[in-house]
């Protein structure tokens, strides 16, 4: 049967010139289905009259009928070279945009000249569409999707939208789409599965995308993406185990090198893994070594897996560069690349404000685009004040990514609105994912444990242990717990965490540290051996909580006291490495130390530590009056702190008021019945009350009940004997001679 085109060819045949005639004959033989002649006639009439275009878009068209595809990309380009608005050919290299990656930009172009011509084609906005999905560049996506949504779209269309959706983050939207499309009856094909499960997932429901990827990959073994979406849903389940088992088969294989560098950074990232992580940038590497011409998506993809790892952090950098340079209006690739100058010491976080300023000076109006810039403000951890309006208003917008609210609360944390906070993170727990997510509960722990309530905080701590959701979250929240443990003045407790932690992992730095410091409060380690611990916690590139435990716990020492600058730059507020930075300044310059007090009651005017200290400095100074305040407060807060009521124990003794020391020691010992310390004091108070015979009895039971102190005890008690000798007129048999 002949085309329309043909007729209109063959009716002009008989008056046409030579030339005119063998391009219809080769029209001819083209809808008679004799393709290879029909080549061969377009052929032999361009080489006779090169500019005719019937011939050059005959013989475009006999390629692809043929299936030579690289032909017929390179015949139809030729088309349009001649006859820029030539429908046919520019639909025609839309749909060879498709058959590969290096096409797709230029079947972009066709297709948004086609659009150009004919807005209303929906044909061609839909191959379109599909095209910029392929490229990752998912805000034209989506801004195509949502003018063919809004007709009568075809089933294809709304899959193609719910996969788009699924990779550029937008889950929920997604999954409305996915469920669209389930309802006209159709099953989703093995190509949008992994898009549909990672939907699934990522808004809090790994479970069912597991189930759904499962029977898929029984079908089809062979079928890496749906391995791979298998293996990062069996992560996101916290199965770290049984994802790993799933891509054995992959490794070593050319053909997985993307899709498995993809997984394990994900399972890397889940289960805190640094050789899963490293493994990963491995394969990253020499996808872009194998490369030429990476798409801007992929130099982004790259990058952001390279900026996550300290070590990595300077070869992202020209990978962003690059991209920024391929997509100059592309905001939140400026956003990455100004982070990560900051984060290599290339820029000043005063620098990196001023830049971000800039870049955010305009918002995009796309909802697309605004998201992608608001989800790369999330790399900035923890997270700046000054985009707290930021993520309100993308909220606000709709733009719905409930992890803002998470980055919400955790900056109302940062300015002290801990009601703020409570609501931002109850909205994030309202979420699928934000109620299971273990940070909703790492962070509520923290909210607490700033409110003083202690005991709800262990119990969140515990929630989360229970839930054993793997190594990493476990180790997290035991050292969570331990902390609670000490806020609660239970050492022993906290020890016992700790002692744990080592034992699991005795290479945990972070367990280490705080073994150490934990059990140099309890005098079962010497200074020397937690000074050692100390440095070698100095040396690594880390800096976990419990090195400002361990150095808070040692005392203060003019050869820390860079290491003190240096953790206080990172956390102002750390009340032990605080104490020790007082008492440091306190025989140096007391008007330094006092200035800095008086900075730390402004910043924390709610904490406890921060009175802590300024009990300290006063008793340092001499100001009793001032110290005994400090410790009353405390104790009107929480009248059983035995911290407090032992500093306040110790302001009575100076002050000779010795009865209400001994009562204050009595509490505290009550509170603390194995505390040696405690137990000296109040022998001496016996002393101080001139009750020798009391306080020798008290040291002689001490003496037996703590062997290890039982040198400087016996010492003690022989020179209290000594003194009774000679108050009752003897002198001992070694001075006789």
């Amino acid at each position: 049967m002949i085309s329309a085109m043909g007729l209109s060819i063959l009716g002009i045949a008989c008056n046409a010139p030579p030339t005119q005639a063998q391009a219809a004959d080769g029209y001819t033989l083209l809808n008679r289905g004799w393709v290879n002649d029909a080549i061969a006639a377009f052929r032999q009439t361009l080489q006779s009259n090169p500019q005719s275009r019937e011939a050059r878009l005959g013989l475009a068209i006999a390629y692809q009928r043929a299936g030579q595809d690289a032909n017929a990309w390179q015949a139809y380009q030729q088309v349009v070279a001649q006859d820029p608005q030539n429908r046919q050919a520019l639909t025609a290299l839309g749909q060879l945009g498709s058959y590969r990656p290096e096409w797709q930009p230029g079947g972009i172009a066709a297709l948004t000249t086609l659009l150009t011509l004919t807005p209303t084609d929906t044909a061609a906005r839909t191959q379109r569409a599909l095209l910029y999905g392929y490229q990752s560049n998912f805000a034209a996506a989506i801004a195509d999707y949502q003018l063919l949504l809004t007709g009568n779209p075809t089933a294809d269309v709304i899959l193609g939208a719910a996969q788009v959706y699924a990779y550029s983050n937008d889950y929920l939207e997604s999954l409305a789409l996915f469920d669209r499309y389930l309802a006209t009856g159709k099953t989703i094909p093995n190509a949008a599965i992994p898009a549909y499960a990672l939907s699934l997932q990522e808004t809090g429901s790994p479970d069912r995308a597991i189930q759904v990827l499962q029977p898929r990959l029984q079908s089809s073994p062979e079928e890496i993406y749906l391995r791979t979406a298998l293996a990062s849903a069996y992560a996101a389940d916290y199965q770290i185990d049984a994802a790993l088992n799933l891509l054995e088969p992959l490794i070593d294989r050319p053909d997985a090198m993307l899709p498995l560098a993809r997984a394990l950074s994900t399972i890397g990232r889940q289960a805190q893994n640094a050789d899963l992580y490293s493994s990963a940038i491995g394969l990253y590497r020499q996808v872009l070594q194998q490369t030429p011409d990476p798409a801007p998506s992929l130099l982004i993809e790259i990058a952001d897996v390279l900026s996550d790892e300290p070590s990595t952090q300077a070869e992202a950098l020209p990978l962003y560069e690059k991209a920024a340079a391929q997509q100059p209006q592309n905001q939140s690739v400026a956003v990455k690349q100004s982070v990560l100058k900051q984060q290599l010491g290339q820029i000043s976080k005063a620098e990196l404000q001023q830049q971000l300023q800039q870049t955010l000076s305009t918002l995009p109006t796309q909802p697309s685009d605004r998201r992608s810039l608001t989800l790369a403000l999330l790399r900035i951890d923890p997270p700046q004040p000054e985009f707290l309006p930021l993520f309100q208003s993308a909220l606000q917008t709709g733009i719905n990514v409930p992890f803002f609210n998470f980055r919400i609360a955790q900056i109302a944390l940062q300015q002290g609105d801990r009601a703020a906070a409570r609501q931002a993170l109850t909205a994030y727990d309202a979420t699928p994912v934000g109620s299971k997510d273990p940070a909703t509960d790492f962070l509520f722990a923290e909210i607490e444990r700033q409110e003083g309530n202690l005991e709800a905080s262990a119990q969140r701590y515990q929630k989360i242990i229970d839930r054993n959701l793997g190594e990493a979250v476990m180790r997290d929240a035991l050292r969570g717990l331990a902390g609670i443990y000490l806020a609660q003045d239970k050492p022993t407790d906290a020890l016992s965490i700790y002692d744990r932690l080592v034992a699991a992992n005795p290479e945990d730095l972070a367990g280490q540290l705080g073994q150490a410091g934990v059990a140099y409060r309890l005098q079962k380690i010497s200074q020397a051996q937690a000074e050692a611990i100390l440095a070698q916690g100095q040396s690594d590139r880390a800096t976990p909580s419990e090195l400002f435990l361990l150095a808070g716990a040692l005392p203060a020492d003019a050869q820390r006291e860079a290491l003190y600058d240096q953790l206080l730059a990172i956390d102002p507020d750390s009340i032990g490495v605080n104490l020790r930075w007082v008492q440091l300044w306190a025989a140096r310059d007391p008007a330094k130390a006092q200035a800095r007090v008086e900075q730390i009651l402004a910043t924390n005017p709610d904490r406890i530590g921060a009175a802590f200290i300024q009990g300290d400095l006063a008793q340092r100074l001499g100001n009793l009056p001032m110290a005994s305040q400090a410790y009353e407060g405390i104790l009107n807060t929480q009248p059983n702190n035995p911290a407090a009521l032992s500093a306040l124990g110790g302001v009575r003794f100076q002050q000779k008021r010795f009865a209400e020391a001994e009562q204050l020691y009595t509490q505290v010992l009550a509170l603390r019945t194995d505390d040696t310390d405690t137990q000296r004091i109040l022998a001496e108070l016996k002393l101080a009350q001139d009750r020798p015979l009391d306080a020798l009895e008290r040291f002689q039971a001490l003496q037996k009940s703590s062997p290890t102190l039982e040198t400087e005890l016996s010492d003690r008690t022989q020179q209290i004997q000594v003194d009774l000798l000679r108050r009752r007129g003897f002198q001992p048999y070694w001075e006789r001679y």
